[in-house]
């Protein structure tokens, strides 16, 4: 018997996709530098909403995408490495998927939170920089440009060589899902709610974070 069963809702999947444009936009800014970084910021500010928009939706989303359905114990992902793992494990973030999750949301809220403190000392500065002593602002700008930047780009090369080896090796493809929504499996398990009403949900809770970044940023230029 197999069953086509919702996993990632459509709110998730698109902020899945909008971070991997942000994201990418904000490496190709930053390399740019100069008039780009206007949209640097914007993208930044972008990521800011997105995130505070997943932690809500942490709580309120659909089943796969709530953090209580990926939140393992320590024995559960030593168990899963040594390929002792339950079926369900399978289904949404795997243990040590929920790990690497877990990680770029930290590491990218660390990176908007240098970022709001960081100061190029040529023309881009962050609104929070007045307000913050010049170490701060040093070891902010430091973070921003060396050390937090080289931790993403390591924990996205370890994100996708995971899905390359899932695809050739365990013959388990991990894009089509974040596209489409479903997978089939041959077990049944709770499925994730994605009607209409979830979807305006949804909508009205980015708008709200987009709405209070705006005006954080605004109330601090």
């Amino acid at each position: 018997m197999h069953v086509i069963v919702r996993i990632w809702d459509a709110p998730t999947r698109l902020f899945h996709w909008l971070l991997v444009i942000c994201f990418t936009g904000l490496l190709i800014t930053a390399n740019l530098g100069g008039s780009a970084m206007v949209w640097h910021f914007r993208l930044g500010y972008t990521v800011f909403s997105l995130l505070l928009f997943r932690f809500f939706w942490g709580f309120l989303g659909g089943y796969w995408s709530r953090f209580a359905t990926f939140l393992y114990s320590p024995s559960a992902m030593l168990h899963y490495v040594k390929g002792h793992s339950e079926p369900q494990q399978s289904v949404g973030h795997n243990p040590l998927g929920a790990l690497s999750v877990f990680a770029l949301l930290a590491f990218l809220s660390f990176q908007v939170a240098s970022g709001l403190m960081s100061d190029d000392e040529i023309s881009a500065a962050g609104p929070l920089t007045r307000f913050v002593s010049g170490d701060w602002v040093t070891f902010a700008t430091f973070y921003h440009k060396e050390i937090g930047k080289l931790v993403l780009l390591f924990l996205v090369a370890t994100h996708l060589t995971a899905i390359g080896y899932y695809f050739f090796s365990k013959k388990d493809n991990l894009v089509s899902p974040m596209l489409k929504g479903d997978k089939t499996l041959s077990f049944n398990v709770p499925k994730s709610s994605d009607t209409s009403s979830d979807r305006a949900k949804a909508a009205f809770i980015f708008i709200v974070c987009a709405a209070f970044v705006t005006g954080l940023v605004s109330f601090l230029d």
